[in-house]
């Protein structure tokens, strides 16, 4: 991490993270009104923590509660048996089973230490990478930071989060059509160019995001895509990933500024985990994120515009200095800031290319403050 910004062995950061989980334990999975919006609480604290903005944490806690009501806990019905595929692959995606998947994966982490669970149930849920607009990937990597920085002393509320992590993963799984293989021709830089997208007949909207991504199949370009990436080592292909798709972000000022974001934050979120798994479950998890990109791009762009180009440029033209980001990404309070400002500095500190710091300021000025007095303006999409 660059220095100044937080760091997972600080007593700061963990003394912060456990305490916001304790105020958000009562929140259900989503929120929303005629909505299903992912529960952002505990990844949003937990990245202002490594930020450095440990301090801020508590606040920031009770502006997030204040903005929109949360629906209530799931609660466990039917228990799920993890040793009978057929008992918990039948539950795949059954949002109604979302309690049911938290107590199994309390009582497998009460069994066994929290890499064991990973490791046995990442494959199982990784062609479902796409859950809740990758945000049970998402959540699940900023519980693993957690658990790291805890060393052999996690706490219950660690451990939990952990679980609901996993359990909204699998509760949200939504496995794309099609079955993508790094055995292709293309850099990612390539293979997004050659993306063919789809022009709109009108403006774009969720319902014709949705659209596209209930016939995935069917869009142009979209299967034959599945299988033009080369493969390249986990950690190049990662910063590739990231850097890329904060070009994308930069690239289109006119798509509605939240779920874009997603393209650096789950890749940045695969790299926090990646180091706790076995290798020969690399290449699969990297295939799944060029899937997902894929359906980002043809589900929210008509067309590259400023992708590949200096347009950016005009993004950085009063770029604050780098150390002054993750203050104001605090400041403004929306998670989906705070997320992307911490993914894209913790990006720029291992391959520093300025589109990283271009597009976290971009995400602070396009997406709507969290109003202190409790509204909010950039919602995020736990479901497109």
């Amino acid at each position: 991490m660059l220095e100044g910004w937080g760091s997972v062995s600080s007593v700061g950061y963990i003394d912060a993270v456990n305490d916001a989980l304790e105020r958000l334990d009562d929140l259900g999975y989503e929120r929303g009104q005629g909505v299903d919006l992912a529960n952002h609480g505990p990844m949003g604290a937990e990245a202002l923590a490594l930020l450095g903005q440990e301090d801020e944490v508590a606040r920031w806690v009770r502006r997030y509660r204040s903005a929109m009501e949360h629906h209530e806990p799931p609660t466990a019905r039917f228990a799920l048996d993890p040793t009978d595929e057929s008992s918990w692959r039948s539950a795949l995606g059954s949002f109604g089973r979302a309690g049911d998947w938290e107590l199994l994966f309390v009582r497998e982490l009460a069994e066994a230490h929290w890499r064991e669970v990973l490791v046995r149930w990442w494959p199982r849920l990784i062609p479902g990478l796409f859950a809740g607009l990758t945000h049970g990937l998402i959540r699940t990597a900023h519980a693993v930071r957690g658990l790291y920085a805890a060393g052999d002393k996690p706490t219950p509320l660690q451990l939990r989060e952990l679980a609901r992590g996993l359990a909204y993963w699998a509760a949200r799984y939504t496995e794309l059509p099609g079955r993508p293989r790094l055995a292709g021709p293309h850099t990612l830089p390539g293979a997004v160019a050659a993306l063919p997208r789809v022009a709109s007949d009108g403006p774009m909207g969720p319902g014709t995001a949705r659209g596209r991504l209930d016939t995935l199949a069917r869009v142009p370009g979209y299967t034959e895509s599945l299988e033009w990436l080369a493969p390249e080592q986990a950690p190049r292909l990662l910063s590739e990933m990231t850097v890329q798709f904060a070009d994308v972000y930069l690239g289109h000022p006119e798509v509605y500024p939240v779920p874009l974001i997603h393209g650096v934050t789950a890749p940045a979120a695969v790299r926090l985990v990646l180091p706790h798994l076995p290798q020969e479950l690399y290449e699969p998890t990297l295939a799944r994120l060029w899937q997902v990109h894929a359906a980002f791009l043809l589900a929210f762009t008509t067309d590259r515009r400023g992708e590949g180009t200096t347009a950016w440029r005009s993004e950085a033209l009063d770029l604050p200095p780098t150390a002054e980001l993750g203050a104001r990404a605090a400041e403004h309070g929306d998670e989906h800031v705070i997320k992307f400002t911490e993914a894209c500095l913790r990006e720029y500190a291992l391959l520093p290319d300025p589109r990283y710091l271009a597009a976290a300021f971009a995400a602070q000025r396009r997406i709507s403050r969290l109003d202190a007095g409790g509204g909010v303006g950039g919602v995020g999409t736990g479901t497109p």
